[in-house]
């Protein structure tokens, strides 16, 4: 586009973006090394390796436009960067100017960031760089539906059985080209980390997004991620200012909504979802006898269609000299790969234990 306008006597300098670009360099689908201690420096530099000439033209572009951002390979998952170092919740001009953080991005999962207040959604490619150069997104005004969450997790629930168990309520219910925001006391019970968890999945449940406004939760996750006293001060200020500050205990800060659900967070379960879509959702006392039904059912989203006779069927394998069994339903790859896990160290971590019990449960029984 530089090049056009200069050809026709123009100032290619005026290609640029109008609004603040942040390009985050994530990460390729290529995995060479797992298991051991140096995977992410031996991924890392065959990253680098492969992609060298992509990664020099990027450079150039940081400098050659303003307003432009470069975060190089090997700082985060996308959208686990974009919560805790780029977002700004309350933007900042020159001369003063205050106004809401908004943002699109060219991943469905964007939503990830209004679980810390910011309003965002996933686009298109052509959609975002017309965003870039001045152009504005049109759309028709959605319908918010409230999502009122009550009471307290139990302790051996997580995010994760927490969101799947929305997912499963919002696609029963209908939410798609809808705005969800999520109030009500239960709210403020929730981490940052677990209202990402929830936003993130908005894809998944069908919304165009899914809210969590500001409260104080929010500015102790902006001072936790580095942010300033100063950045921290204004955004409260501001927010308090224009009445967008949510208390989730006050019930006169309540929105009126023309739709209501409401889910008693004492009531979710363990669970998980599946075999094929995110919405079946199966509590963890009942999987084995859904996944034995799956078996023999017709072909279909609760279905493979194996003979009955056929489905305990066993299959031998050899794996670096030790010989094992595999049948229908056993784990043969684990991998933590969800930018939903990402967004939540509890269970990033709860993730990677139980993956290394399996694997110990695993060698006990070959012992």
């Amino acid at each position: 586009m530089r090049n056009a306008v200069k050809e026709l006597g123009g100032d290619p300098n005026k290609i640029n973006p109008i609004y603040p670009v942040d390009l985050v360099i994530d990460h390729s689908v290529v995995v060479d090394a797992s298991r051991t201690p140096d995977a992410l420096d031996v991924n890392q530099r065959l990253e680098y390796e492969r992609n060298q000439e992509r990664f020099k033209f990027l450079k150039w572009g940081a400098k050659a436009f303003r307003n432009m951002l470069i975060v190089p390979p090997g700082s985060g998952i996308v959208h686990q960067v974009n919560l805790e170092y780029l977002a700004r919740v309350v933007f900042q001009t020159d001369d003063g100017l205050l106004y809401p953080d908004t943002v699109v991005g060219t991943d469905s999962h964007t939503t990830m960031i209004n679980g810390l207040g910011v309003l965002g959604w996933g686009v298109g490619g052509i959609e975002a760089e017309a965003v870039m150069l001045g152009q504005a997104i049109s759309m028709v005004l959605p319908e918010v539906v409230g999502f009122k969450l009550t009471g307290h997790l139990n302790s051996i629930a997580t995010s994760t059985d927490l969101v799947l168990t929305i997912t499963a309520i919002l696609r029963k219910l209908g939410v798609v080209n809808k705005f969800v925001e999520f109030f009500g006391n239960g709210c403020q019970g929730l981490s940052i980390a677990d209202r990402a968890t929830i936003s993130n999945m908005a894809p998944e449940y069908g919304a165009t997004c899914g809210f969590f406004p500001v409260d104080v939760k929010t500015l102790e996750y902006l001072r936790q991620t580095g942010r300033s006293e100063k950045k921290v001060a204004v955004v409260e200020a501001y927010l308090r200012a224009t009445g967008m500050f949510r208390d989730y205990s006050d019930i006169s800060e309540e929105p009126h909504f023309t739709t209501v659900i409401e889910l008693d967070l004492s009531k979710v379960v363990p669970c998980i979802s599946g075999p094929k879509r995110p919405h079946d959702n199966v509590p963890i006392t009942e999987v084995r006898e859904d996944f034995e039904k799956a078996l023999v059912n017709k072909i279909g989203f609760k279905g493979f269609a194996i003979a009955p006779e056929k489905a305990g069927q066993r299959a031998p394998l050899s794996y670096e000299g030790v010989d094992y069994e595999l049948t229908h339903g056993d784990v043969v790859i684990a991998a933590i790969t969800s930018c939903t896990n990402t967004s939540n160290p509890s269970v990033m971590l709860g993730a990677g234990t139980s993956l290394l019990l399996c694997l110990y449960s695993r060698c006990l029984s070959v012992l």
